[in-house]
């Protein structure tokens, strides 16, 4: 995960390899230089009950390699049939092109990346299903 910069809120909250680290008062960027780090913005975090739909349960699988509770290649797997259901669904241009970068994500095993990029489908899901989003 090499070249991964964070910019983080005061008092903003971040997984880094099973460590929570809170940032202080002031807004800051923090470089994140060792590859294959675990990254997961506390704010991004998807409650296990929050895992209700289609992209969500996909989003829940990326989080759970990033949180260390899911091992990377079983994870892997699971998540390229999800992206594989959800091509199905979503065939829009913009759709497509996140579900193409999330699937290059988990073959480079870039699991913050997978999970940005999925999360970037959750409003146009919420429209679809017709359901309020975070």
């Amino acid at each position: 995960m090499s070249g991964l910069v964070l910019k983080l809120n005061p008092r903003e909250r971040v997984l880094v390899n099973g460590a929570v680290i809170e940032n202080g008062d002031r807004r800051s960027r923090v470089s994140i230089l060792t590859p294959n780090a675990n990254i997961l913005r506390l704010r991004d975090a998807i409650n296990p009950d929050e895992v209700t739909t289609p992209v969500r349960r996909v989003c829940y699988i990326a989080q759970l390699v990033l949180s260390g509770d899911a091992a990377p290649e079983d994870a892997k797997l699971q998540i390229l049939r999800g992206i594989e259901q959800l091509s199905q669904a979503l065939r829009d241009d913009d759709s497509r092109t996140q579900l193409d970068a999330a699937t290059d994500a988990v073959g480079r095993m870039d699991f913050y990346r997978t999970l940005k990029s999925l999360r970037n489908l959750l409003p146009r899901e919420a429209r679809l299903l017709g359901v309020g989003h975070s």
